[in-house]
């Protein structure tokens, strides 16, 4: 039997940026108390380059391969992390989601990612990629007065600039559900360009 796992593509954050962010997510609850959001554990924030969805554990290493060959071929890289943000929009929010500015080298290893696995046969991404981190879902099943009560804080809230991150390292995640939360678990890590280093 071909056996599947649940994997997502993404940039590891520093147990002190998770923590940071977590304390915005903190704020956040503080102001929406009573709302039906499910919010993201500070230990799981992370930044999403390419969701696989289920995959075969006989494209693991092929999967693996992608990642170590494309993140060579990128320098090491900051973003910034700032503002609030919500999909589909702030009249209408469903993901709650903090904005990453993104310089080109970010941009080119996801289209990269995106690009070859692809060719493995998993959903190209038609759309730009709009780099976020998500750090809410609001429940499907929340009134119409939460909605706006949520789009009121989102708007209302001015963070300025939260967090610079600096990238060397890209991670291939297994994610598993369970009744308490998502728990997400590293299967390969791939370096980016070694600066200044001798190629073999």
């Amino acid at each position: 039997m071909n056996q599947v796992l649940r994997a997502f593509i993404a940039i590891e954050l520093p147990s002190e940026t998770q923590k940071k962010l977590g304390q915005v997510i903190q704020k956040l609850q503080e102001q929406l108390q009573g709302v039906s959001i499910r919010w993201v554990k500070p230990h799981n924030i992370h930044l999403t380059l390419k969701f696989l969805g289920e995959i075969s554990l006989n494209n693991l290493e092929a999967i693996k391969e992608i990642l170590i060959k494309e993140s060579a071929e990128v320098s090491p890289f900051e973003f910034s992390v700032g503002e609030l943000g919500a999909f589909p929009n702030l009249k209408r929010p469903r993901v709650l989601w903090l904005h990453v500015a993104a310089p080109p080298e970010l941009l080119s290893l996801q289209r990269a990612i995106d690009l070859q696995t692809a060719r493995l046969g998993y959903l190209f991404e038609e759309r730009d990629y709009s780099p976020h981190i998500t750090v809410g879902r609001v429940n499907r099943q929340v009134s119409v007065d939460d909605l706006t009560r949520i789009a009121s804080v989102l708007q209302n809230t001015r963070l300025g600039l939260v967090e610079v991150v600096r990238v060397s390292t890209v991670t291939l995640f297994r994610s598993d559900l369970h009744p308490e939360g998502s728990v997400y678990t590293p299967l390969a890590t791939a370096s980016l360009k070694k600066i200044n280093s001798e190629k073999r």
